[in-house]
């Protein structure tokens, strides 16, 4: 009989977890475990390239609005995570807009204060006191809303002060109100839109006048000074805005009408106003003398005239005789001369004339005029205007550019339509300076492409085309190195037939050239060997079995060789 040559068949693997993990039932649960651990990471690198964008839902809240809102993503199923140390809320970016109206649907955020929805649910038998108290809340809420929705305030908080009412008038007193914002980071109001808020939370409050609402802000600043509003005298922030939307508006006429003589961004032009805000009001009351007595109006006009019987007069020579008593007077008789010795007769007295007294009053009309003036705020007393003209670019000789100055005829000509749109008043003081002198323009840098490294759209491109290129070398080394392997130990090839071996003493059944777990080869008959077949421990188990069933002494001789060698 030929010699049979056969490797060492493997022995039973040793007991114990060393002895399982050895064993070929171990080793393919090993393998199938690592196959599911690769799938498991090759799943989660996949994942992780499929990772949404996150983008911020809501931000800046309270915490019971916070609160609400995570409860209500958590009801409709929707991932969200944290940023911003809590403050802000992201959900994926194709939901955002989605969330934010099933949101508001139900009424988030509400902005940690609530409005006349409070009143929605009043309870049966409530106190007229917590009804007061629940519709001051609402109030306050609702006037808190109004506020946050001015671009600089973030939050916004309302106090009201509602005295009780009563029947006494002197007792009386007046509403009050606190508002306390807090402003967006680096940014702050003006006078005029503390004013709009002032003004706001009074006209909500019936009796609330506007000196009684105060401002604060989050940093304990005063925004609202009612002393200051309450003294007319003081220029505020309605006359400042004034004078300068008065002088931007001369400024700009003046820029609008030269522009298209000189071309654009070859005219600057600036204004001054002084105006004047004082209150004036003039009473005059004036006397003018009267002109021709013809022309005079006569007011009122006396005549009176009074006679009297005149008295008799002094007559004589003066002297002794003449200061004698007069005779008794005679009458001649017949035409007799007097007798000697006595006195001729006196002449006749002549008669005394009669007093005429005649008195004339005339009352004329006095010019009088009564002015009474009430000059408006606002008036302007003075203008002052500087425009400065960029010298006049024109083609050169050569057919470049050259620039020239401007004209005397030019310039008298602009310096004319200045005038008339600034409203150039002599009279009053205005003045007007037009410069021509070349404008100094900044020296253009040139734009320099930047290199494909540090474009940003080239970066961005090649980050996500590297992240892609990365996960597809991943994966194929996942499946190519580990997961393939893996699978050819967990799942073998089927075995080929036994094949009969030739040999003296009969046919016999043979193993062929088979590898068992070890890749140890049994030959069991000389010749060509066929190509090495990877095959099983558990089949080569049963193969030898049977071939100790069929032929004991084969199996006897080749357990004699193994001895022999010290195998």
């Amino acid at each position: 009989m030929q010699a049979i040559e056969a490797s060492p068949v493997p022995l039973p693997a040793p007991a114990g977890i060393g002895g399982f993990v050895q064993s070929p039932t171990g080793r393919k649960l090993l393998a199938a475990i690592g196959a599911a651990a690769v799938m498991a990471i090759m799943a989660g690198v996949w994942m992780w390239s499929q990772k949404p964008e996150y983008k911020v839902l809501f931000s800046n809240f309270t915490d019971k609005d916070g609160g609400a809102i995570v409860a209500s993503l958590q009801q409709l199923n929707i991932p969200y995570k944290y940023a911003d140390g809590g403050v802000a809320i992201l959900v994926p970016a194709e939901q955002v807009h989605d969330v934010r109206l099933k949101l508001a649907a139900q009424g988030l955020p509400k902005g940690g204060g609530v409005g006349f929805e409070l009143m929605e649910n009043q309870k049966l038998g409530v106190s007229q006191f917590l009804e007061q108290v629940n519709f001051q809340r609402a109030l306050e809420g609702e006037m808190a809303r109004s506020i946050q929705s001015i671009a600089a305030v973030q939050t916004a908080r309302v106090h009201l002060a509602m005295p009780k009412n009563t029947v006494f008038v002197r007792e009386q007193q007046k509403p009050t109100a606190s508002v306390l914002l807090n402003l967006h980071p680096g940014r702050t109001l003006d006078q005029q839109q503390v004013s709009a808020i002032v003004h706001l939370v009074a006209s909500s409050v019936p009796d609330l006048p506007a000196k009684n609402v105060t401002v604060v802000d989050q940093d304990g600043n005063l925004l609202s000074n009612n002393d200051k509003q309450a003294n007319a005298n003081t220029l505020d922030a309605t006359q400042l805005k004034y004078v300068q939307e008065l002088q931007q508006g001369i400024a700009r006429r003046i820029e609008s009408i030269i522009t298209p003589i000189v071309g654009a961004n070859n005219v600057r032009a600036e204004a001054t106003a002084d105006v004047d805000f004082s209150r004036v009001e003039q009473a005059a009351e004036t006397y003018k003398p009267n002109g021709s007595p013809d022309a005079a109006s006569i007011r009122s006009q006396q005549s009176s005239e009074a006679t009297g019987p005149g008295g008799a007069g002094a007559a004589g020579v003066p002297g002794a005789v003449s200061n004698q008593p007069q005779a008794n007077a005679t009458a001649p008789i017949n035409g007799q001369p007097a007798a000697a010795g006595t006195a001729p007769a006196a002449a006749p007295a002549p008669a005394a004339a009669a007093n005429v007294r005649k008195d004339s009053t005339v009352n004329y009309e006095v010019d009088k005029t009564i002015r009474y003036t009430q000059q408006p705020m606002g008036g302007l007393r003075r203008l002052s205007v500087a425009v400065v003209l960029n010298y006049r670019t024109e083609l050169g000789k050569n057919g470049k550019p050259e620039t020239r100055a401007l004209t005397d005829a030019e310039k008298t000509q602009i310096t004319d339509l200045i005038k008339e749109a600034m409203g150039f008043n002599k009279e009053r003081g205005d003045s007007l300076n037009v410069l021509n002198s070349p404008f100094v323009t900044p020296e253009k840098t040139p734009y320099v492409e930047p290199p494909v490294w540090k474009n940003p759209e080239y970066i961005a491109m090649a980050k996500d085309g590297g992240r892609y290129l990365l996960l597809a070398a991943v994966l194929l080394y996942l499946f190519f190195g580990v997961l393939r392997p893996l699978l050819k130990k967990v799942a073998p090839p089927p075995p080929a037939p036994v094949a009969a071996l030739e040999g003296a003493g009969g046919n016999a059944p043979a193993l062929g050239n088979e590898a068992d777990e070890d890749g140890a080869v049994v030959q069991l008959s000389s010749g060509e060997l066929p190509p090495p077949k990877q095959r099983s421990y558990q089949e080569n188990l049963e193969a030898a079995k049977a071939l100790a069933r069929q032929d004991p002494r084969m199996v006897a001789n080749i357990v004699k060789n193994w001895v022999d060698g010290n195998e």
